[in-house]
């Protein structure tokens, strides 16, 4: 999208730079992400900003609503209701498709998530493109007046909230089995905060506990949420001491219940540029001729499981609970980033944290994940190269 930068950054790539990316980036913790890496960053327009920005706006001022939290209660409700809901989310996606629409590039809302994404290794990814890409540093990705440094103050300050990193922990279940565990082990390393097993934690009263590396016990006063529900839910051979449906004396950082109010279930209430048609299937009045144009969505799956993308009318006839799945309108991706031999298709996630004091949340930072098959996604890109997840890059002025 910056033509400067990317016959720049293509005329010096080669596969052995791309190797030593990445054994940059495992030579950290020995280890290498098992999601795949991109070759390169995606470079973003000043036009193709804006209109993030001003999309990204839009979806922070319709969760910034008085009536948002009545409006999706019945989310909560349908879910797992976890006391001591705080005013708003702290962290937010926000997923763009980079489409063509009446011949224009303009982003499209695909997903968003009142959830935490890979905050701490997207810092760090761009910091490895610097270093063997140095034409790359007049480009950032942080908004604002955001650099590396008030970045990661940002973060700390809405994961820790002014406790000690030893009473705020990372908790998944079985982290270290997680696709994401080079954010945990880059978090752990920012923040000097454990990440945990939801088996780790020891439950006396009201208060949760770990023991540390030392032996001792430790007060959990703060979790840095990442657990999926929909994960937990399947996992019945967990011992927990403890039930996140109790009113136990912690803070979250992410509460859970913002994982179910800012997901799918929001998306039918959208209207505007930037945003698809998109409907609860307990609201269809009839199923669409033109099928092949929609995607089947369940409302509250995590990194696209449970999506049909070639929809049947048999498909949504067989949905028993239509008020928990959406039919969406396809977008048209449009390949956009120059590759060594083709162009590719191009997913933009914006990076929001939203501290308690704030009035509201500060734009970050950003994902991206390159494609070249149908959608965005791993089944769709196997044994493929310049796909995967990446950064997007843009001038800072």
């Amino acid at each position: 999208m910056i033509q400067k930068y990317r016959t720049l950054f293509n005329d010096a790539f080669s596969p052995e730079k791309y190797k030593a990316l990445l054994e940059d980036i495992a030579s950290d913790f020995d280890y290498l992400p098992t999601f795949r890496i991109a070759e390169t960053p995606f470079f973003i327009s000043k036009e193709l900003k804006k209109q993030l920005i001003e999309a990204t706006d839009d979806v922070v001022n319709f969760i910034q609503t008085e009536d948002f939290k009545s409006k999706t209660q019945r989310a909560v409700n349908l879910n797992t209701d976890v006391p001591n809901e705080d005013q708003h989310t702290q962290f937010l996606a926000v997923d763009f498709g980079i489409c063509e629409e009446d011949g224009k590039v303009i982003p499209k809302l695909i997903e968003v998530q009142g959830f935490p994404s890979v905050f701490n290794f997207q810092h760090h990814l761009h910091e490895k493109f610097l270093r063997h890409y140095p034409s790359l540093n007049d480009l950032t990705p942080y908004f604002g007046q955001l650099d590396k440094t008030s970045y990661l103050q940002k973060l700390s300050e809405t994961i820790l909230n002014g406790h000690a990193p030893s009473e705020v922990v990372l908790l998944e279940i079985e982290p270290e089995k997680q696709n994401t565990k080079i954010d945990f082990y880059y978090c752990t390393r920012d923040l000097s905060i454990p990440f945990l097993c939801v088996t780790d934690l020891i439950k006396e009263g009201q208060k949760l506990f770990y023991k540390s590396e030392q032996g001792d016990l430790v007060q959990i006063k703060r979790i840095y949420n990442r657990v999926i529900f929909d994960e937990l839910n399947t996992r019945t051979d967990l011992k927990l001491a403890f039930d996140f449906k109790e009113d136990l004396d912690v803070e979250w950082a992410g509460h859970p219940n913002w994982f179910f109010r800012i997901s799918k279930y929001m998306l039918p209430m959208l209207s505007g540029p930037y945003f698809i048609e998109s409907t609860l299937l307990s609201d269809l009045q009839r199923i669409p001729e033109d099928l092949e144009n929609y995607v089947l969505k369940p409302l509250f799956s995590f990194s696209g499981s449970g999506v049909v993308f070639h929809v049947k009318p048999s498909d949504i006839e067989a949905v028993v609970e239509k008020d928990l799945y959406i039919l969406q309108k396809k977008v048209n991706y449009i390949p956009i980033l120059q590759a060594p031999d083709t162009k590719v298709k191009a997913e933009v996630r914006m990076l929001l944290v939203w501290p308690e004091k704030d009035e509201k949340p500060t734009l970050m930072t950003n994902l991206v994940r390159l494609s070249r098959g149908e959608m965005i996604g791993v089944k769709f890109n196997k044994d493929k190269d310049w796909v995967g997840g990446t950064i997007g890059l843009f001038e800072s002025n």
